[in-house]
């Protein structure tokens, strides 16, 4: 799909914001994304559902990793969210709309929509409702193709991408056949038409993105970790998804 994002694929994207856990800059915090701001870095950042359907900035289903405390994001409201601090930071965990207030447009943003793969849409309509009025310049994507094939119907003009790989890992185990084909062949490009593919660096290179990106088809490639690993993407993608190191 050949709509124009070259603001998406201008500059090198910051993973889950400019972290380093040393110096007390832990992913999806407010102090990443401000490191990410002063790096002229665009910002890659997740989203989860919280119990009264609002969108926090998070990555992991469950608290345990990042938080002090147990259970699922999906379990709190987001005022109990929003009370957590994340574990070795002064961050506490933020919303959408917070993000958003930070952020001010200054650098693009690449919002992946976590899904639980049950067929829900609350967390992509909250999305859109929340960036509706919003001036700089953004996409959603996710995994999951119901919820961009949702993107594409409910908000067309809403960059949308696909985030991807081969899909042969254990964790696809959990899902129908059906679904894990669809995942494994990009079958669904059909009913989702992402503007643009987000893709795992390591199952570069891939004969299906090969033939996407030569039609014109945006590809970023995910997580960069090294100067080497950058140049090896950088020859079957538009952009980088990187984390660790400056490129």
């Amino acid at each position: 799909m050949n709509t124009p994002i070259d603001w998406l694929i201008a500059r090198p994207i910051a993973h889950r914001g400019l972290h380093d856990k040393t110096r007390g800059v832990v992913e999806n915090t407010a102090s990443a994304f401000a490191a990410a701001i002063a790096g002229n870095f665009a910002i890659e950042c997740d989203l989860q559902i919280t119990a009264d359907g609002e969108a926090a900035v998070f990555h992991d289903e469950k608290l345990e990793r990042l938080t002090e405390s147990m259970g699922l994001v999906k379990d709190l409201t987001a005022a109990e969210v929003t009370r957590l601090t994340i574990r070795n930071s002064k961050d506490r965990v933020q919303t959408l709309v917070s993000l958003l207030q930070q952020v001010d447009g200054r650098v693009p943003l690449a919002i992946e929509l976590k899904t639980h793969w049950d067929g829900s849409t609350a967390l992509a309509q909250r999305a859109l409702d929340v960036l509706r009025n919003y001036h700089g310049h953004y996409c959603l994507m996710s995994f999951d193709p119901d919820v961009i094939e949702f993107l594409r119907l409910q908000s067309p003009r809403t960059i949308r991408g696909i985030v991807a790989d081969r899909a042969t890992e254990q964790y696809y185990n959990m899902l129908p056949p059906k679904r894990r084909l669809e995942l494994r062949t990009l079958s669904h490009l059909a009913r989702t038409q992402p503007h643009f593919i987000s893709f795992y660096m390591r199952d570069l290179p891939f004969a299906a993105i090969t033939e996407l990106r030569s039609a014109g088809t945006a590809v970023i490639s995910w997580t960069i970790r090294s100067p080497a690993q950058a140049a090896m993407a950088l020859r079957h993608s538009d952009q980088i998804t990187f984390e660790g190191f400056s490129p």
